[in-house]
């Protein structure tokens, strides 16, 4: 008996440690009203970066598929596809190489770091047509082929998520990671961008109403979310490691008291 009640006072407080690990999990955007009607959704317009990966599909007005046929030779890691030859990869597409450049086989070296898809379009367009006209009222059209952006940290799915559309927002991405764990500390979002050689960090609070003014609301290709722990997180750590501790300690007394009942 006098065994029994001193076990029961050293469980007691694990009781205690247990309970107070449970915490309030705060919800998102909070505090809002009915803005319907109100305000313009704005989209910003991705710009190119180095490494991506872009389908260009040229046409014109000929009635010789074989003409258009010879600019749209895809290429990727500088090799031609399969479509005009040796290939290493089964998505063909124009590479960005580190200098911005894409190397097309018909026209040469083209510069499409920092330009918009529209922007590289009319670059094309103009070379197809000056000094000399190759294609008559040629129509360029350029799409991303590898947008992604990474979600680590507090989620239930950390990893590289691969954008479906040319737009994802940050609770889209968040949403795609599994959602966040009752843990995550959801006032300070990260958000880590590069723009033009420079690494800039945004910090975003998903419960504020102010969430879609945010420059960081609407990601990028290659943006990175991190999502830290709140300090529950680390106190919940230390209290399990506390609790398996005392609990191997336990079940070390108990084994010795019941081989201690049987053989006294």
């Amino acid at each position: 008996m006098k065994f029994l009640r001193s076990l029961s006072i050293l469980i007691f407080p694990l009781y205690i440690i247990s309970c107070s690990t449970q915490q309030k999990i705060p919800n998102y955007i909070q505090n809002v009203t009915d803005t319907s009607g109100k305000g313009t959704l704005q989209t910003p317009v991705l710009r190119i970066q180095k490494d991506d990966l872009l389908s260009i599909q040229i046409y014109s007005t000929t009635t010789k598929s074989e003409v258009d046929a010879i600019y749209n030779l895809g290429t990727v890691s500088g090799g031609l596809s399969s479509q005009g030859g040796s290939s290493s990869a089964t998505s063909p597409g124009f590479l960005v190489d580190v200098d911005g450049n894409i190397h097309h086989p018909k026209l040469g070296v083209i510069h499409a770091e920092g330009l918009t898809r529209e922007e590289l379009a009319n670059e094309i367009k103009k070379r197809l047509t000056e000094p000399v006209k190759l294609l008559e009222d040629p129509t360029v059209i350029i799409r991303f082929q590898n947008l992604k952006v990474t979600v680590i940290g507090e989620v239930n799915r950390q990893g590289v998520i691969t954008i479906p559309s040319e737009r994802i927002t940050l609770l889209e991405a968040v949403g795609m990671a599994g959602g966040l764990t009752d843990y995550a500390l959801k006032t300070s979002v990260k958000v880590i961008r590069e723009t033009d050689g420079k690494r800039e960090i945004g910090v975003v609070d998903l419960s504020s109403k102010q969430l879609f003014e945010s420059p960081y609301y609407t990601l990028r290709q290659n943006d990175m979310v991190i999502v830290d722990p709140t300090p529950k997180k680390a106190k919940k750590t230390d209290q399990d490691l506390v609790i398996q501790r005392v609990s191997f300690g336990l079940s070390i007394v108990t084994a010795i008291a019941l081989v201690y009942n049987i053989f006294k």
